[in-house]
């Protein structure tokens, strides 16, 4: 008995400990990208997070490209941050490494890539840092294109 009342006492306890519904919905979002243009992209929020969806142009893939990783501060190929066959969208999540700010598109000294307006990072057409204080490139997310013009972002496939 004492030990049916141990258990019925914990339950309640335990099942708090259980992501909430809010939680679980913002573990994947869900991002339609048919009306994303080349050289544009949108901004999207996951779990509290802002997320850069960019569909890039061929020229900023090639700019991508044509770095020598080995002299970035955080070395990463391009090929690293994008999804093979789908080189042209680059989605990361868009805070500065430095001190948690949100860069600016096209602000860089170049017009292409980012900068972060509170101390002066910048990352490259592929979000690698390039220059500033900020240590690392932005970050990329899990993601996955269950269809040609649909991408989930927050889940692998």
């Amino acid at each position: 008995m004492a030990g049916i009342g141990t258990a019925s006492g914990l339950w309640p306890l335990i099942k708090s400990m259980n992501p909430s519904a809010e939680v679980l919905a913002a573990s994947a979002v869900e991002v339609n990208l048919s009306g994303i243009q080349e050289g544009h992209g949108v901004k999207v929020k996951w779990q509290g997070k802002p997320v850069f969806i960019r569909r890039r142009t061929k020229q900023e893939i090639e700019a991508a490209r044509t770095v020598d990783v080995q002299n970035l501060r955080d070395p990463q190929s391009d090929e690293q941050r994008v999804r093979e066959g789908k080189d042209e969208w680059l989605i990361m999540i868009g805070i500065c490494t430095h001190l948690g700010c949100v860069p600016v598109d096209h602000a860089t000294r170049d017009g292409n890539g980012w900068f972060c307006p509170c101390h002066g990072s910048y990352y490259d057409t592929s979000g690698r840092v390039i220059g500033g204080p900020a240590p690392k490139n932005m970050a990329v997310p899990d993601y996955f294109f269950p269809s040609e013009n649909v991408v989930v972002i927050g889940k692998k496939a």
